[in-house]
């Protein structure tokens, strides 16, 4: 028997839906320079599928339980939500594909790694300097997650990243265990300590969400679920 529409569009891999939204925001940013820069459209830039396909292996690396394809998608759902907020949109979407993209729990260079896989892939990709650059430099504010007022490029993006901790109950749960899973070669109480400390840092922010959409629907549960996260590590 076949499928009906809706059972086909059920079935979408989702590695292809966020193939499609790496190449629309590639080719967004290549159509705006084409626009500006008399004689760029005469470049010929590579194809941007196999480079979806390497950052996709990179989200897929199986030491990761939180830093995963899934974590990508939403963040990039989010930003879809807060773009109207954004600067430059697909700057913020490219921003986030690479923000995870080199991820080694036992490091602490990840966020460094890669802002400079970025700045050698864009400009290959035909992304001009301007942009790469911003790109880069969006990865490397996902350190603190505190962007300067008016930046709203990365208010956009750091809200996009951080509204995994307004989640339900039971969501922010299975957020914190898969972190957890991340450092298994980390012994209990070094953890505890450590992730105290990082939500310690949170919650000293003035504000954990910037853009006025993402502080009024996150902020306040964000700071239930990091509160009760740290009661429980310091009990």
């Amino acid at each position: 028997m076949a499928s009906s529409p809706t059972d086909r569009t059920d079935r979408i891999d989702p590695g292809e839906n966020l193939r499609r939204r790496w190449q629309d925001a590639v080719l967004a940013l290549r159509n705006a320079d084409a626009a500006t820069v008399p004689g760029t459209a005469l470049a010929l830039p590579p194809d941007p599928a196999p480079y979806a396909d390497n950052l996709l292996a990179r989200w897929a690396e199986p030491q990761r339980r939180y830093h995963t394809t899934e974590h990508l998608a939403a963040v990039l759902d989010r930003i879809d939500e807060l773009a109207g907020h954004a600067a430059e949109p697909d700057v913020v979407r490219l921003a986030a594909w690479f923000h995870d993209a080199v991820y080694r729990p036992d490091r602490s260079e990840n966020e460094e790694r890669s802002a400079a896989l970025a700045e050698r892939a864009l400009p290959e990709l035909g992304i001009d300097a301007e942009r790469t650059a911003e790109v880069a430099r969006l990865v490397r504010l996902t350190v603190t997650h505190d962007p300067a007022e008016g930046d709203s490029n990365g208010e956009v993006l750091c809200d996009a990243d951080l509204a995994v901790l307004a989640g339900a109950p039971e969501q922010y749960a299975a957020y914190a265990a898969a972190v957890r899973e991340e450092f298994a070669f980390v012994p209990d109480e070094a953890f505890r300590a450590g992730r105290a400390d990082v939500l310690r840092q949170l919650l000293a922010l003035p504000r954990l969400f910037r853009t006025p959409e993402g502080h009024d629907r996150w902020e306040r549960l964000a700071r239930r679920n990091l509160t009760t996260e740290l009661d429980l590590l310091t009990a």
